[in-house]
């Protein structure tokens, strides 16, 4: 892990960080169980869809993101709508106070899975970073966050499917306490190491000055994150 925080360091990717610490000063700013859940905006958000496949113009209303300021998650879509220089509002949605801001019925309703994030853009609500970062990539393809090479983008996808699906989840609040107070800790170091050692592999050949090649992609808007959240 050591090799890949270098790389980051090295590289403009720690620029990015800073859209993480922006959005901290925020983190105090979350609804309250006590508090009636602003479903008008929600609804407000979702009549308003776009009219063709074509990127919104600069008149529709921006797009709101349900975030949580230590979520890898979100932080990976907060990065992706920085980079391609999209305004939004944030909703500060907090994992521990009161027990799980998430779980509460009003927020189910915009995500089921109860987790972070969400984005409402276009009319439309959308859940899974992944997801979220492919629509934006597609409706706003300005400043590119996936490669015109088809192996550089099956490079980036991959990268993305190892810390997404291969360490992210299995080290998860969510997951940790099912695990046990004295075992979560080894249960996450495993599977941190473990996916941390293939992302060093892949990117010993796919590497430039960014994950794959000399341009930022999804798949730095991922690595991010959870290097620094693994440290």
């Amino acid at each position: 892990m050591r090799l890949l925080a270098n790389r980051l360091f090295r590289t403009q990717l720690g620029g990015v960080l800073r859209t993480r610490n922006k959005f901290t000063a925020n983190k105090k700013n979350s609804f309250s169980h006590k508090n009636t859940f602003n479903m008008s905006t929600t609804n407000t958000a979702l009549s308003s869809s776009s009219s063709s496949s074509s990127a919104p113009s600069g008149d529709d209303l921006k797009p709101i993101l349900y975030s949580y300021w230590r979520s890898s998650c979100s932080w990976r879509v907060r990065i992706a709508l920085n980079l391609k220089e999209i305004p939004y509002d944030i909703k500060p949605i907090s994992l521990i106070k009161s027990g799980g801001e998430q779980h509460c019925n009003e927020y189910r309703e915009v995500n089921p899975m109860e987790q972070v994030p969400a984005l409402q853009i276009d009319g439309h609500t959308l859940i899974e970073s992944l997801a979220i970062m492919h629509y934006l990539e597609e409706t706003r393809p300005q400043r590119p966050l996936l490669p015109q090479d088809v192996h550089k983008r099956a490079k980036v996808r991959e990268i993305c499917e190892i810390i997404c699906s291969g360490i992210q989840p299995l080290q998860n609040l969510i997951v940790l306490i099912h695990v046990g107070e004295e075992k979560k800790k080894e249960w996450a170091q495993h599977w941190i190491t473990r996916g941390f050692r293939a992302v060093e592999k892949v990117l010993s050949t796919s590497a430039g000055k960014y994950c794959v090649g000399d341009e930022i992609s999804m798949a730095d808007c991922c690595l991010v994150p959870q290097v620094f959240n693994a440290r």
